[in-house]
Parts: structure tokens; sequence; C-alpha cells
């Protein structure tokens, strides 16, 4: 668990690892039930935009009036943060020492790792079970609150981190979310996470195809720089929906590189409907289980994991009653 470190006069957060237990099973069920959907966003293969549709299709369903979280999951290589404008933004403790996620646009609740590190250019050297234990702690002490929609940011491949959040959410996920680029080299690898969430029982949402192609502005044509229709191959290959494709669009990175999400940003472009499209398309899929009802949590009192010199809890407790 992230905790604050005062000695010689620094305020970093670090992780304590020698004294945690076993986290309570109980504790993460009690946690999820308030949360309607659970969708994990995998790939298999890093570089085809996983974190980015992450962001969008949770932007998306926030634009669409849903309650909605991100946990970040890719401990290694956190990046959700910096796509919705939220660097350097802090956690918080409710007075059961439970951790109050970050806000971002739409009230969207995010945690990821990138919170707790003290400089960008921080690395994350840990072996597989302490990734274990800090995703299970994101899953069961963290105040989630009553949300329609959590998307969980996997980091490429089948190890430590997808295993932990199928295991340890048996029979709570919603659906997997796979993403993959138009290419053969993409399909040989992210043809392996479909494979991978069938054996760990998570029932596979669909397919999305990232950087499809190009809409030349200047002559409207369109252009198929990786493949072409190589995530709808796959999709109907294994019998699982193809949700849509997002089209290359040089904003995309401009956005993401100045930390403003791009489907605000642009909301009105041609990329943005076909995100809007998917997230449509998935609604629609889940439309029951997202519009059920579930009773909303009690607030609680809170206080900074980045406490500064000086600063005053009840400061935090004021702001956030």
């Amino acid at each position: 668990m992230p905790s604050q470190n005062s000695q010689g006069g620094t305020n970093k957060i670090k992780v304590s690892v020698q004294k945690a237990g076993p986290l309570d099973t109980g504790e993460i069920a009690q946690t999820m039930k308030s949360i309607k959907a659970k969708f994990a966003i995998m790939s298999g293969k890093g570089g085809v935009g996983k974190s980015f549709v992450t962001a969008s299709l949770a932007l998306g369903f926030a634009m669409r009036g849903y309650r909605v979280g991100i946990l970040d999951a890719d401990v290694y290589g956190p990046t959700i943060p910096k796509l919705l404008g939220l660097v350097g933004a802090n956690l918080y403790l409710s007075e059961d020492e439970k951790i109050i996620p970050a806000e971002g646009p739409f009230g969207i609740k995010v945690v990821s790792m990138d919170f707790l590190l003290p400089t960008d250019d921080t690395a994350v050297i840990w072996r597989g079970p302490l990734v274990d234990r800090a995703i299970k702690d994101f899953l069961g002490s963290v105040v989630w609150g009553d949300l329609d929609a959590l998307f969980i940011d996997l980091p490429p491949g089948t190890g430590d981190a997808p295993l932990t959040i199928a295991q340890t959410l048996a029979n709570e996920m919603t659906g997997s979310i796979i993403v993959t680029a138009p290419s053969d080299v993409s399909r040989r690898i992210v043809q392996k996470t479909i494979d991978f969430s069938r054996k760990v029982k998570v029932p596979v949402t669909g397919v999305v195809e990232n950087m499809c192609c190009f809409y030349c502005p200047d002559s409207g044509k369109t252009y198929y720089i990786f493949g072409k229709l190589i995530g709808k191959e796959m999709a109907d290959k294994y019998g699982i929906p193809y949700l849509g494709m997002i089209p290359l669009d040089p904003r995309i990175g401009e956005s993401n590189d100045q930390g403003e999400p791009f489907l605000m940003k642009y909301s009105t472009s041609d990329t943005a409907r076909a995100i809007l499209s998917i997230v449509d398309t998935i609604i629609a899929m889940y439309k029951d289980k997202l519009e059920s009802r579930v009773e909303a949590p009690a607030k609680k009192q809170v206080r900074s994991l980045l406490k500064l010199p000086g600063e005053e809890e009840g400061d935090k407790e004021s702001e956030n009653s």
C-alpha cells in the first residue's frame, strides 16, 4: 500500500511490501458490488493504442451520462493520467484508510500507479507478486463508489496483470475488449489474447480495430496504411463481435502529447464519431446491466496521500465534504 515518507523533509510515496499480508478477497467482492459493468481492455501487443482506446471508451460512456471509472493496471507503463490531463493529480485517503480516486473529465474516477511515482522518469522495478498485490489493492482498497462501468487498462501480454484481474474478479468480469491494429503482425499476437480470455472464462465483448486507415483531408481518399480489415477477419474467425474501427488521425497524437482528451477537443470529427459509434454499440450490448440500480455509498472524510509540508488535514476534509 502507498504511504507517506516524511523522512529528511521530503514527501515521497513509497510502497511497503514487507508487512503486506493477503488482501481479503471478500473486501474486493464487496467493493465490486457497486460497479455494474467491468471491462478489461486487452491487446496482447504493445503499440496498438490500447490505452487511448480505454480512455476514449471511458470518456464516451461518461459523455453519454454514465458514471465511469478507470483502473490503469499497466503498472510499469501507466499512461491514462496523461491522456486525461491528470498528470500531477493526487490520490486521497478516507477516514478508514481507503484510497479515493482522482477525478477526471465528466467525473471519471481514475486510479493509476502514475499518481504514486515521485517523478516522470521513475521506473517501477517489481516482480510479479508485487504487481499482483498492487492490482488487488487498487481493486479492493479503493472507494470506487457507485459506477455504471469500470474500464481496466491492462498491459500488453497475457501474464501477471491480466491473470490477476481474471482470477480476482472470477465470474465478475462483464467482458474483455480486444484492441488490435490492422496488420498481420498484430493479429498473430492479439489473437492469443482472445484465447487467453476464453481460457480464464472472461467473455469477449468484441474487437476494436485501431489505426484502421487514414482519411486524406485533401484528396478525400482512404488509405489502408498497415492492412485492411484484419481486425474484422479476426473477429469473424473467432466468432466474436466486431465493435468497429478507429482511423488514424494526426490530432490524436497532438492531443495525447498535450494531455487534452481527443474525444472532447475534437468531438465533431469523423474519428470522434467512429469512437462514439463503438461506445454506442457496447452500451446497446449491455443496456440492461448498465441501467440496473445500485445503492449509493455514504460519503467519508478524506486526507491526501501526497500531503505537503504545512498542509492541514482539516483543509482537505472541508474541500471534500
